[in-house]
C-alpha cells in the first residue's frame, strides 16, 4: 500500500530567529519514499542538514522576520501490515545488553526513573519478564491515563502523568518508557505519522503521533500505550530518549506557531 504523509506549519517571527526542524522521514524508511521528500520553505531561505546524535535527519535555518511557512508532502510505500506481536520475546539481562542500548535504561528529561522505580516494581515485579511485562505496562498506562487534547501540556513528565492521570500520546509514551526502564528494559521514544488506516470512524484530528520501542530478544519492538492495539501505517520520523530529543521544531528566539496541520492518508488506486 502507499500512504501520503505531510504537514504544514506557519511561524510568525518578530525578528530573524535561528531554528532547527526534525521532520523528515527517518533514514530507516527512506527506501520506502516514492520520489523525494523535500522540505519546502516559503519564503525560500538558506538551509543546512545534519544528523543528530540519535541518527535523526535535522534541518537548520534562520527564519526571517514575519511569516514563514514550512511544509512537506510525500508518498511512502508501506507493507500494510500491523505492528508485530511476539509474546515469546524474552527480556535481556542487563549484563548482556548491547552497549548502545544502555542509554535507554537511564532517566531522562521527561522520564524520571529514580522517582518511579518503587512504583514500577510494586506494579510489575510479579509479571513474567519479557514481552508480557512490557505489554502489562502498556495495559496499565492505557487504563491509567485519560486521553484529551485539552489535557496537553508540553512540560508534563512521566511522573506528573502518573499523578495527573490525563494527557496526550506523548504522556502515554513517557510513562510507559519510564516504567520499562525501571524494570531494566531499554525503551526509546518515537515520533512520526500514524493515520487512521484500518480504524473505524469517527476519526480524530490528525497530528504527529508518539509511541515507543522496547529492546527484547536482541531487537527493538514497537509498543503503543496510547492505542494499545497493533496499528497499520506507522511512518517513523525520529527516535530519542524522550520528546526533548525529537522536537519537530526548536526556535532560538521568539517564534509563534500560528498554524499547524498534518495529513496521513492511504492512497487509493484510481
Amino acid at each position: 500500500m502507499q500512504i501520503r504523509v505531510g504537514f504544514e506549519m506557519i511561524h510568525e517571527c518578530p525578528q530573524p530567529v535561528p531554528m532547527i526542524f526534525n521532520v523528515n522521514v527517518h533514514f530507516t524508511r527512506v527506501a520506502d519514499l516514492v520520489g523525494r521528500e523535500t522540505l519546502v520553505f516559503d519564503p525560500p531561505v538558506p538551509i543546512a542538514a545534519y544528523r543528530d546524535s540519535f541518527g535523526n535527519w535535522c534541518t537548520r535555518t534562520v527564519a526571517p522576520k514575519g511569516r514563514m511557512r514550512v511544509s512537506v508532502d510525500a508518498i511512502v510505500n508501506d507493507s500494510g501490515m500491523p505492528d508485530v506481536i511476539v509474546p515469546q520475546a524474552q527480556q535481556v539481562p542487563v549484563p548482556d545488553l548491547p552497549d548502545d542500548t544502555l542509554l535507554f535504561l537511564l532517566g531522562s528529561r521527561y522520564c524520571e526513573t529514580d522517582r518511579l522505580s518503587e512504583i514500577a516494581w510494586n506494579l510489575f515485579e510479579q509479571v513474567p519478564p519479557g514481552w508480557n511485562r512490557v505489554q502489562a505496562i502498556c495495559d496499565y498506562v492505557h487504563r491509567h491515563i485519560a486521553f484529551g487534547y485539552d489535557h496537553a501540556r508540553k512540560t508534563r513528565t512521566a511522573l506528573e502523568a502518573y499523578y495527573d492521570r490525563t494527557g496526550v500520546c506523548r504522556d502515554y509514551a513517557h510513562l510507559a518508557i519510564a516504567l520499562c526502564r525501571c524494570m531494566n528494559i531499554p525503551a526509546r521514544y518515537c515520533t512520526g505519522y500514524l493515520g487512521d488506516i484500518g480504524v473505524p470512524p469517527p476519526h480524530g484530528t490528525m497530528d504527529f503521533a508518539a509511541w515507543f520501542e522496547a529492546f527484547l530478544d536482541g531487537r527493538w519492538y514497537t509498543f503503543d500505550a496510547r492505542n494499545n492495539t497493533p496499528r497499520i501505517g506507522r511512518v517513523l520520523i525520529a527516535r530519542g530518549r524522550d520528546a526533548s530529543d525529537v522536537a519537530i521544531s526548536t526556535a532560538f528566539g521568539h517564534a509563534t506557531l500560528s498554524s499547524f496541520r498534518v495529513w496521513t492518508d492511504e492512497v487509493h488506486a484510481g
